[in-house]
């Protein structure tokens, strides 16, 4: 229900909505702390915080907070999604070896690893592995009609005879290597409800306003808009017909469909890069595509619950886990080196603080730890939030040239993108850093961004002036700190 809402009255032509990586892992640990123990009662609560945080996405929308996206610092954004891809595979790796875990935290399951590959479940390790090796080789094939088949497809048409062949619908023990014995049955296979109409289930709302419900609320609003945000902007660049989606009305639908799927028991959903690159790949063109996403859900799980559950949890966890590996992949950590070691310190900070603590305070950690070393590095506290800002317009209309002072930063990006959009479009526009301090990497990828979106409405933006600015590394996206004072430009209000 909440896929098709937003399919016809989200701002998005070829996005795919649906559950991603980084809301289940909010979703499991919403369950597992207010629930206290009691996995349906924290179902519940965990409802009702996705219903009010998809209220609080309707009104980031109707006060057109889409260019939210634009505030955050690049780094700890970054930071952010490699520490849910670490969640997703330091949770999933026990399900693909077939152990339950005695932790419940990344640190402390991370840390009880090598104790759980000691103990696995040979049969069902190996469906986990084999699943695991498809999804990674896979992608590495170069005949352009296997291409076409999605690897996850391919896992499930393996993974499923092997869990015939093991019989894992039928509670056995089996002995391994004539050492040990190892139990296995239905519990290791897909569990669905027998009826749709008996896995709806309504959200709890009597204790909204503990802090633990509302630590949840922020936590999907902030990092669903965020994802959202970001995953729409890279299909956009996507779409064939290079067109832009309206953020504002993304969110309101994404936040409608978070909001109807909370109140029937169903998880929280985003814009998903993955699915909606697929889509693209495939040859989707229009909204429809995102409805036929959600139609063809809803007829497996309420017409085929039985050929579901013959689906082994070790086949979806190494999907979950091949995920979290392309979040948090060694080049990312290469990447960020690459752009500066603030970036990676500040990249480092997020994820430590993210996984022992949670997702808020290791995003918050990266913002204020950006804005720190920008302060040490020079920038003035009355430019945190704003910049100084100077127009020079040609005579002939033709040519407009702006001056930037103080810092050009992550936190003051939003009004200075904000003044660039009232400009007129089809100019020759200068954008000058001469008398600035500080440019930091967020504001040059997003102005690299900028540059060509202008390009493509008929006008030209030059950037100039950084002559004086000392990059921080060799990336051409690096940021840049005046490393001599810059002379005094006069240009006119």
């Amino acid at each position: 229900m909440g896929a098709w809402w937003s399919a016809f009255w989200g701002g998005a032509e070829l996005t795919i909505k649906g559950p991603a990586a980084g809301l289940i892992v909010i979703a499991l640990g919403a369950v597992e702390e207010l629930g206290q123990g009691d996995a349906l009662l924290g179902y519940k609560l965990a409802l009702a915080t996705i219903v009010v945080a998809g209220v609080i996405q309707v009104l980031f929308g109707l006060l057109r907070s889409g260019v939210l996206g634009d505030f955050f610092p690049a780094a700890a954004v970054s930071g952010m999604m490699t520490s849910i891809g670490i969640i997703i595979i330091s949770k999933q790796v026990f399900t693909l070896i077939g152990v339950k875990p005695v932790g419940k935290e990344p640190l402390e399951l991370l840390a009880e690893l090598p104790q759980g590959i000691a103990r696995l479940n040979p049969q069902i390790a190996l469906i986990g592995f084999i699943s695991l090796l498809l999804l990674f080789t896979f992608p590495l094939l170069k005949n352009k009609y296997l291409k076409r088949l999605p690897a996850a497809l391919l896992v499930i048409l393996v993974s499923i005879p092997l869990g015939y062949y093991f019989d894992l619908a039928h509670s056995h023990t089996y002995l391994f290597l004539d050492k040990h014995h190892y139990s296995i049955g239905p519990e290791f296979l897909v569990s669905l409800p027998k009826s749709l109409l008996s896995a709806i289930t309504f959200p709890d709302f009597s204790q909204l306003f503990t802090p633990a419900s509302l630590k949840y609320i922020i936590m999907f609003a902030v990092v669903g808009s965020l994802e959202t945000i970001l995953s729409t902007k890279a299909v956009d660049m996507l779409d064939p017909y290079k067109r832009k989606a309206d953020l504002n009305r993304d969110m309101v639908g994404v936040g409608v469909g978070n909001v109807l799927a909370g109140l029937i028991g169903g998880l929280p959903m985003i814009s998903e890069i993955v699915r909606s690159s697929a889509n693209i790949n495939n040859g989707g063109k229009t909204r429809w595509a995102n409805f036929s996403h959600g139609l063809c859900l809803l007829v497996f799980v309420a017409f085929a619950p039985g050929l579901i559950h013959q689906i082994p949890l070790a086949a979806l966890a190494a999907m979950l886990i091949f995920t979290g590996v392309r979040l948090a992949s060694p080049g990312t950590f290469i990447q960020t080196f690459h752009k500066g070691w603030e970036q990676l310190v500040i990249f480092l900070t997020t994820i430590v603080f993210t996984l022992s603590i949670d997702l808020l305070v290791g995003i918050a950690a990266g913002i204020t730890l950006e804005l720190l070393i920008l302060m040490v590095k020079g920038l003035p506290a009355k430019s945190i939030f704003k910049q100084g800002i100077k127009l020079q317009q040609h005579e002939d209309n033709e040519y407009l040239h702006v001056a930037l002072s103080d810092g050009a930063v992550f936190s003051n990006y939003i009004n200075l993108k904000k003044y660039l959009d009232s400009l007129p479009r089809q100019k020759h526009l200068v954008l000058d850093f001469s008398e600035t301090v500080v440019v930091d990497h967020t504001v040059m990828k997003h102005l690299h961004q900028y540059q060509d979106d202008y390009r493509a409405q008929g006008g030209w933006l030059e950037i100039t002036g950084l002559h004086a600015h000392r990059p921080v590394s060799r990336h051409p996206l690096a940021a840049r700190v005046r490393a001599r004072p810059a002379k005094h430009v006069k240009v006119a209000a």
